[in-house]
């Protein structure tokens, strides 16, 4: 879970979440500079005991990186962790554990893709000679996807390894030097590997927080530029394939 002095929205995600079954540990991703507050980790602590049921309890975890304010630390290496499966979310995100439930369940299926609740898309704009970067209306118009933001996503903790120590790192200074993309950068990653699109798994997503730099003047052509900067680093071949697939759980539907 990554977060960002925000401790009344992580305070709700982490009661949220800790009662979802299922959710074997949450890893807190903790670049503030000072470590968090007693009175922050001593309620947090207590909201995982009032969750706990069957004698279970989920683990909760602080990464620290202290003085360091990277994108990159949301995907650093785990040490420990007992599950495949990841779950990357905000602070601000928050699902239904049913509709969690099920997107595991689609990710089990495809377990070396992203499967997750975001969709973006990237297109080439051939009168420029260069990748766009498309946000949702571009999927609504379109029906068409390539990429699903990390900010809501399942993928395999190998990636971990994969973003941190072998994707280029000319990659990484970018995105801690613009403070942008490294959702793209995963993106690009997991589909470099797989040679596989994500998959879209539709599910009500309840935003408890503020908008974010997507709502700032000048975002699409900022993520434009890290298609194009990405590309290049990758020789450049673009490794995110379109999909038009969408994930729904039938048991919900009125109708077929």
């Amino acid at each position: 879970m990554n977060t960002w002095k925000r401790h009344d929205l992580l305070k709700k995600s982490i009661d949220h979440y800790t009662a979802c079954i299922g959710v074997e540990s949450i890893h807190i991703v903790w670049s503030e500079p000072s470590p968090p507050p007693d009175s922050l980790v001593s309620y947090l602590q207590r909201t995982v005991k009032a969750n706990s049921r069957d004698g279970r309890e989920t683990e909760l975890r602080f990464e620290m990186n202290e003085e360091d304010s990277s994108l990159n630390n949301r995907f650093k290496e785990i040490k420990g962790l007992k599950t495949e499966a990841i779950f990357s979310v905000d602070d601000d995100v928050i699902f239904a554990c049913s509709t969690l439930e099920f997107a595991f369940s689609v990710w089990q299926t495809a377990p070396h893709t992203m499967v997750g609740f975001v969709p973006r898309m990237h297109w080439i704009d051939r009168s420029k000679g260069r990748y766009r970067y498309g946000g949702w209306w571009s999927v609504w118009w379109s029906g068409t996807y390539s990429m699903v933001l990390s900010k809501a996503a399942f993928f395999h903790s190998k990636y971990l390894d994969f973003y941190t120590n072998h994707m280029p790192s000319s990659i990484r200074h970018y995105i801690t030097n613009n403070r942008n993309c490294e959702d793209i950068a995963m993106s690009f990653v997991v589909a470099n590997l797989s040679g596989s699109p994500p998959v879209w798994v539709q599910g009500k997503i309840y935003e408890v927080g503020s908008s974010g730099i997507s709502s700032l003047g000048g975002h699409s052509e900022r993520r434009s530029q890290c298609l194009n900067i990405f590309v290049e680093e990758y020789g450049g071949i673009m490794p995110l394939l379109p999909s038009t697939l969408k994930a729904v759980d039938a048991r919900r539907l009125w109708s077929w």
